[in-house]
């Protein structure tokens, strides 16, 4: 028998029993020599108060009852004085339960005991430890739904009202002559094309933060996935003057992985290196391997982010102040929508920036070699 099952609160409770039945045995036992003192013996006057009372009670209750009377009083006496600190434990824990339902869950029970009472309380401050995470959790999801309400709201209406204002001043007939209707058409296309691309970043931003269907899941060598992606970048670098390089420094790199969903991300990446990289002329990736994890970079050299746009690039609606131009402003969910699609491949994106490149860098558990898939083909 161990020390761990004598400590349990069954176990405590029976050596306080065993305590008590001897400890009112004893009582007993001194109790009944003295009262056989005071009564038989020639102890004291013989014709004293006590004695008569003694001899009263003794001749018409008896030893027996009396005895026994005082035996139970005993026992219940020294097993409340034995199991005291049982029962104030419980007491305590269940006025820490009462506190927490007045103030909240961030009160907590003392553990003092490593019994069933106190498993009850670490089990109970658990409880409330969660109980609370949920809450913050259930809190900053309320008030990200607000803010992806406002940004949504702020991020529409800006070329709405463009469109708005160009079809009414066609609408009442302002333009002199055709060729300047003609321009504040393509205006309003153009903006509409705006539009339909935060609507569609706005649809996919939803369904890849909100988990969406189960990742289709395959083993992907990501080396040929790159190779091919850059290689349908290629229109969109020579429109920007641009030419891309990979840097490739490992063996095959499988992962598990959905090839349309990575599409998407890496997609998001290389027009981000695009657009902010055009001073630079080039695109970088990388390929390595680092312990268990197959690397991507993806770099370029324009402008630097600055260090205290790092932490935020990666959250919806973010835009760095750089990138706030008529030009280059994109949605601003293009890094969060690649962010939520990595991180359901359980991998991990971070960001370096200094003033001569920027490097988005891409982690994924590495998988054990196997047949190529198919590689994903743009229609």
């Amino acid at each position: 028998m161990n020390g761990k099952f004598i400590a349990t609160i069954r176990w405590k409770f029976i050596l306080a029993f065993m305590l008590s039945s001897v400890s009112a045995a004893g009582l007993l036992m001194a109790c009944y020599q003295l009262v056989n003192s005071m009564v038989y013996l020639n102890s004291g006057p013989p014709n004293a108060p006590y004695r008569r009372i003694l001899r009263w009670i003794i001749n018409h209750i008896g030893s027996v009852p009396l005895l026994t009377t005082v035996g139970i009083a005993s026992f219940l006496l020294f097993f409340f004085i034995y199991t005291r600190k049982i029962v104030v434990y419980l007491e305590e824990i269940t006025q820490g339960i009462q506190q927490m339902t007045r103030v909240g869950m961030a009160h907590r029970i003392e553990v003092r005991t490593g019994d069933e009472l106190g498993v009850l309380a670490e089990n109970i401050n658990e409880m409330a430890k969660r109980l609370q995470r949920s809450l913050e959790e259930e809190r900053r999801a309320e008030n990200a739904k607000t803010d992806l309400i406002t940004g949504v709201s702020h991020d529409l209406r800006t070329p709405l009202t463009s469109i708005l204002g160009f079809l009414e001043y066609i609408e009442r007939d302002r333009c002199r002559e055709e060729a300047e209707m003609r321009y504040y058409v393509s205006i309003a296309y153009q903006k509409t094309l705006v539009l339909q691309k935060l609507i569609d970043d706005l649809f996919e931003y939803t369904r890849v933060n909100s988990g969406g269907l189960p990742l289709a899941l395959q083993k992907l060598d990501l080396k040929a996935f790159m190779r091919q992606l850059a290689e349908e970048s290629v229109p969109a670098l020579e429109q920007a003057g641009m030419t891309y390089r990979i840097e490739d420094n490992a063996d095959r790199l499988w992962i598990m992985a959905s090839p349309h969903e990575l599409v998407r991300t890496f997609e998001n990446l290389i027009i981000n290196a695009i657009r902010y990289g055009k001073e630079g002329k080039r695109v970088e990736i990388g390929l390595s391997r680092e312990g268990d994890e197959a690397v991507v970079r993806i770099r370029n050299f324009g402008e630097r982010i600055a260090e205290s746009d790092l932490p935020h690039i990666f959250e919806r609606f973010y835009r760095a102040e750089r990138s706030r131009s008529q030009h280059t402003g994109g949605s601003g969910l293009g890094l969060a929508i690649a962010k939520g699609i990595i991180e359901r491949h359980n991998g991990i994106i971070s960001a370096q920036s200094d003033m001569s490149r920027t490097d988005f860098i891409t982690r994924f558990p590495l998988c054990e070699e196997g047949t190529p898939e198919p590689l994903l083909r743009k229609s």
